[in-house]
């Protein structure tokens, strides 16, 4: 059966992520999603634009955030590949440890890009990105059109429980997320019918150990201890980055948060 013609359209706030696949689209159309929704293009000269300026941007993000740019950034395409350019004074955090700062641009590979805008006093937007693997001439290359499967860290069911419940506002993808408290994460999985009983104390140390695990793993996480330097709250600031790290590799992602009893609208993913 022939695919539909697709064409340059908006993407509503209800768009499920990203990271689960996108629907049926040409090889090389381009998907970009924020909390306030998105934008997709197919693989055509366009200038795609993201950025707190709702009205003049394709794809809004950091509406209620001065520290973002109206405009902080721009994904160009030529037609064959797809190129971001950081705009903006903050940079964007990329998978791992790369930045791409203001002024530079880089290209965007196939597959699943999960990109961060970091500002002052911790907030954190998520601009999710994904590039249908496409033919850049009549033959195929594969190291560009393979969907890239990001490294997954292994976690126990009752790691994952736990983490989902600490990072519930960043899979809802609220605008400002930060770790619940402890008191909450108890409360939240004591109401999970797992027939465990659990304290702040107890999540909070399972989660330390984790934290230790990936820190000095053989591809170890910076800023999940103390030692790295990391600034204050301490506690909350390390739970900040290990949330992170676990979002850009897929390793949490939005379904989770049906392990704490909470039905995903079909819509949302």
């Amino acid at each position: 059966m022939a695919m539909k013609e697709f064409v340059p359209q908006v993407l509503p706030a209800s768009t499920r992520s990203l990271a689960g696949g996108v629907p049926p689209a040409p090889p090389g159309t381009i998907f970009a999603l924020g909390a306030d929704g998105g934008f997709a293009v197919p693989p055509r000269k366009f200038t795609l634009h993201f950025g707190r300026d709702r009205d003049d941007v394709h794809v809004p993000i950091g509406l209620d955030d001065p520290y973002v740019s109206r405009l902080h950034g721009m994904i160009v395409g030529d037609g064959l590949e797809w190129r971001i350019r950081n705009k903006g004074k903050l940079p964007l955090q990329l998978s791992g440890d790369a930045m791409l700062l203001s002024g530079h641009e880089r290209l965007i590979e196939p597959g699943y890009n999960p990109l961060f805008i970091g500002s002052p006093k911790g907030r954190s937007h998520l601009l999710e990105v994904y590039v249908v693997g496409f033919r850049i001439t009549d033959a195929y290359v594969e190291q560009r059109s393979r969907t890239r499967t990001p490294e997954v860290y292994d976690l126990s069911l009752a790691e994952r429980l736990v983490l989902t419940a600490l990072a519930q506002r960043y899979l809802r993808q609220e605008r400002y997320p930060q770790p619940v408290s402890w008191n909450q994460v108890a409360s939240d999985l004591n109401r999970v019918p797992d027939g465990r009983q659990w304290t702040p104390k107890t999540a909070a140390h399972l989660v330390a150990a984790v934290r230790e695990r990936l820190a000095e793993g053989p591809d170890p996480i910076p800023g999940l201890r103390r030692e790295d330097g990391v600034g204050e709250p301490v506690g909350n600031t390390l739970n900040h980055n290990l949330i992170q790290a676990l979002l850009l590799s897929t390793t949490l992602m939005p379904s989770d948060l049906r392990l704490l009893g909470e039905e995903q609208d079909e819509e949302q993913g």
